[in-house]
């Protein structure tokens, strides 16, 4: 590892952020507009199943992550770290911007929804080469005493990325109007991309390779096989302890911001521009308990404070949950209490993930380091991870629903989880309605919505539980 801290260091973590936020806001623009991708680009006869199908999309893009790790980290081990890097941040943002020029479903019919598999595919590929990339380059040009510190400022780029995409959204959405929006303005975001990515690549052809790559480039160190060394040899258990850690991490990740969102848009039915204040307003105050995080692991290190997040967010998930649905009933927004309980779940990231960079940059040799990193981030948090939007959304469409359960004014009123004994549900003629339909018990109701403009498909009560 690097002896001391570069002159330049400042500008090594902006080049290596910056790029990160970038890649990351290529990569969840996709997620944060899956409402309307999924209108256009697949069949609008079955919503459910377009929503699903975007949403599996999105997943994808996840399982495909590794596999740009094994690519690009046995292309940084051999190469090198900044120009494998600079070859991601290339492909992610490319692809990206082509998103937003491919024809929809009712111009080109299914084929637009092949097109935008294989940019998505490319997504994941240059995102499973770019975390792997950016960690090591930023923990071989510090100290082991400020690692923890340092790489926790890189932790904050996916939450930032997050924060960006919202931002052009909000503005885009905001300057264009919404049918405008709906109609073409969703592009835009998509096309931000590529103006994004050539100032990140300029940014980072200033920057020399890692003190660590050329002193091992200068004694003959490199390793000839980089995949060997990694999974054929005694380094494979620690691939696979990396690969539990980050699972749990993957969770806590996506369940403290992605899946807010997703369930303040989808579940709460708040609208894109109010769902999004919220989730980006928390996101911006917690983002410094990434770096608290990452500092407080070099006092008393990485596992206490790591298992010490998880510990947190299983016990209080559900409480959370149930209180910032309570909070968030469309037209009555307790947006402080809202903002506070996202700036909690986020802060449990901020413990799972502030320290998790420099973990992995010291678990493993410099040798083998890119390639070492890569694969299990990427199978931990890209699959452990990013399975949580679909796994509850698909949960929730197989809940049995019936039809025929009136409403239960003796039931007390509550927004969490979609419990709402008050209101109407509709039959087969009510079109206009939102209701697909319901399931009670003795001390329950759990009414289950669709989007605005979808209608009410009828689903017979013989057929309630294949739903």
């Amino acid at each position: 590892m690097a002896g001391q801290i570069p002159q330049n260091f400042r500008r090594v973590v902006l080049a290596a952020a910056v790029g990160n936020v970038i890649e990351w806001y290529d990569f969840y623009i996709f997620g944060s507009l899956a409402a309307v991708l999924s209108v256009k680009f697949f069949d609008k006869t079955n919503p459910v199943a377009a929503l699903l199908s975007t949403i599996a999309l999105f997943t994808a893009g996840f399982l495909v992550r590794p596999l740009g790790a094994f690519l690009f980290g046995w292309l940084g081990d051999r190469v090198g770290r900044k120009y494998t890097f600079i070859v991601t941040l290339s492909g992610m943002g490319l692809g990206t911007a082509a998103i937003g020029l491919i024809p929809t479903y009712a111009s080109i019919g299914v084929s637009a929804a092949f097109i935008l598999f294989g940019l998505r595919m490319l997504q994941g590929l240059c995102l499973g080469g770019e975390y792997g990339g950016a960690i090591t380059y930023v923990a071989e040009h510090v100290s082991d005493e400020r690692r923890g510190y340092y790489t926790g400022w890189l932790q904050t780029s996916p939450t930032l990325g997050i924060v960006v995409s919202l931002a052009v959204i909000v503005g885009t959405r905001g300057y264009l109007g919404k049918d405008a929006f709906q109609a073409w303005g969703w592009r835009v975001p998509f096309l931000i991309s590529f103006l994004l990515v050539m100032m990140a690549i300029y940014i980072r052809l200033q920057l020399g390779e890692t003190p660590v790559f050329q002193e091992m480039k200068a004694r003959g160190g490199m390793v000839r096989n980089p995949w060997k060394e990694a999974f054929l040899s005694s380094n494979i258990k620690f691939i696979l302890v990396a690969i539990a850690v980050l699972i749990g991490q993957g969770v806590v990740w996506y369940s403290g911001q992605f899946w807010a969102l997703y369930f303040l848009q989808t579940v709460k039915k708040l609208d894109v521009l109010t769902s999004s204040y919220i989730v980006g307003a928390a996101l911006l105050i917690a983002s410094p308990t990434l770096i608290l995080f990452g500092w407080l692991s070099d006092i008393i290190g990485r596992k206490p404070v790591i298992l010490g997040g998880m510990l947190l967010a299983a016990v209080t998930y559900y409480p959370l949950y149930a209180w910032l649905g309570d909070v968030t009933n469309p037209g009555a927004v307790n947006y402080p209490v809202a903002i506070l309980i996202i700036f909690i779940l986020v802060s449990y990231v901020g413990m799972v993930y502030g320290p998790v960079g420099a973990f992995l940059a010291e678990y493993f040799p410099s040798r083998i380091r890119y390639t070492s990193v890569s694969v299990p981030y990427h199978i931990g948090n890209g699959w452990g991870g990013g399975l949580v939007p679909f796994i509850t959304s698909a949960a929730l469409g197989r809940i049995p629903v019936d039809r025929q359960c009136g409403p239960r004014p003796d039931l007390p009123h509550r927004g969490a989880g979609g419990v709402f004994p008050h209101l109407p549900l509709c039959d087969a003629g009510d079109a206009p309605q939102q209701y697909l339909g319901c399931r009670e018990g003795p001390s329950y109701r759990l009414v289950i919505r669709l989007p605005p403009g979808w209608g009410c498909p009828w689903v017979p009560r013989s057929r309630a539980s294949s739903w």
